[in-house]
């Protein structure tokens, strides 16, 4: 009986490069990586030349010097005779502050639209689907003005809270809104305060391991444990006993009106607020149609067993539709994320202090070095929007459908 044997391989031979299917695509790939290369040195070297000519030079010595100007608003200690890199931290502390917020109420709000716009109440769906055409037809600059100047405008003055005519009063005697920002009570840290913040985490931690372990323990047994009240209890019972015993270790200093302005507790200015509210208003109508196709690629049949097995709908919408549409949802989420990092660049416009208002602008325009706070800031972006894609796809991964 005769068998068939593939043909010897002979020995490899330069020719084999373009005339082998299995060499021709590496050396196109290679061909263009030496072209690409090539190209980029030749723009480096023009651009070098022409520095040259000019008499300027790349430096990054201006970073050292003192930046002369003053922010408004810094999550760590600054003043006008900081250095520059200084004020580029600061910058760099309140784009990621601002877009950090910006995701997380951005995520709440489109979840909560999207989920509402299917819902058979008339009324509410039609409220929003008006959301989401109004606040996402309109650019982004246009919502940060018109809701800083709604602040400016219609909140009252720090003055207005003093004396015994006031025409304004703060919030439970802790909460003061005013044109020039929302002031709040701000943490006073006592000795074993590092201890309770600890145990809260870990309570953070407890509270996703026991809706994991339900969950797990309902798609394996059909056994039905309580969310709700579990977690709470989970979440504050270890850490208000441990703030009890400890004697109060964590304190409020609350804002208190001295002269014209409020001292104490944490200022949260006006123009942080209006981009933080433009972006996430505006992304969530976004992320609102995301999660609406989302849910609606999910098959009725879905939802149709699960009702016939007893689930009430908030249960089927949380254990049944909403894990299998995050499978849809969780790219075009990415985007969405991306798109509020790089849109808080608008944040100029209102006078809010990030990296591109203080390297990009007051930094660039004193020192003049625009090619070197160009080049931090493509960085800086890049950098950013990597680390974001690069959560999000684990998380990505983790959720998408295992085969067996």
């Amino acid at each position: 009986m005769s068998t068939i044997t593939d043909p010897p391989q002979g020995a490899f031979r330069p020719s084999m490069l373009l005339n082998d299917t299995r060499y021709r695509s590496y050396t196109f790939q290679f061909i263009a990586l030496i072209v690409l290369i090539a190209s980029f040195a030749f723009l480096g070297s023009n651009l070098f030349s022409n520095l040259a000519a000019a008499g300027l030079n790349i430096s990054y010595q201006f970073l050292g010097s003192p930046a002369g100007y003053d922010i408004n608003q810094a999550l760590v200690e600054y003043n006008s005779q900081s250095t520059n890199a200084r004020a580029a931290l600061v910058g760099i502390l309140n784009t990621l502050l601002v877009a950090f917020l910006a995701c997380i109420t951005a995520t709440i709000f489109g979840v909560i639209a999207g989920v509402l716009r299917l819902s058979n109440n008339w009324l509410v769906s039609k409220l929003m689907s008006f959301y989401v055409e109004i606040f996402r037809n309109i650019p982004v600059l246009i919502w940060i003005i018109i809701i800083f100047t709604i602040m400016t405008a219609v909140m009252p003055a720090p003055r207005a809270f003093r004396g015994d005519d006031a025409t304004a009063s703060m919030v439970m005697n802790a909460f003061a809104f005013t044109n020039r920002g929302v002031y709040i009570p701000a943490p006073v840290w006592g000795p074993g305060s590092l201890i309770v913040v600890a145990v809260f985490i870990l309570s953070i931690i407890g509270v996703f391991a026991y809706r994991r372990y339900a969950t797990k323990l309902l798609y394996d047994t059909g056994r039905l444990l309580p969310m709700g009240w579990p977690s709470l209890a989970i979440l504050f019972v270890p850490t208000l006993l441990l703030f009890f015993i400890m004697g109060r270790p964590i304190g409020l200093e609350y804002p208190e009106l001295k002269g014209f302005n409020f001292a104490g507790g944490i200022k949260i200015g006006g123009p942080l607020i209006a981009l933080w509210f433009a972006l996430s208003i505006y992304t969530g109508a976004f992320i609102a149609e995301n999660v609406r196709a989302g849910i609606q690629a999910i098959s009725k049949g879905q939802t149709e067993a699960a009702g016939a097995l007893g689930l009430r709908s908030g249960r089927i919408m949380n254990l049944v539709v909403l894990p299998q549409a995050l499978r849809v949802i969780i790219p075009p989420l990415i985007s969405q994320y991306l798109n509020i990092t790089k849109n808080s660049s608008l944040a100029i416009a209102v006078g809010y202090a990030d990296i591109t208002a203080t390297l990009g602008g007051i930094t660039l325009n004193q020192t003049g070095r625009a090619i070197e706070c160009v080049l931090l800031l493509m960085l800086f972006y890049l950098t950013i929007s990597l680390c974001i894609s690069a959560i999000m796809n684990v998380y990505n991964n983790s959720v998408k459908l295992k085969e067996r």
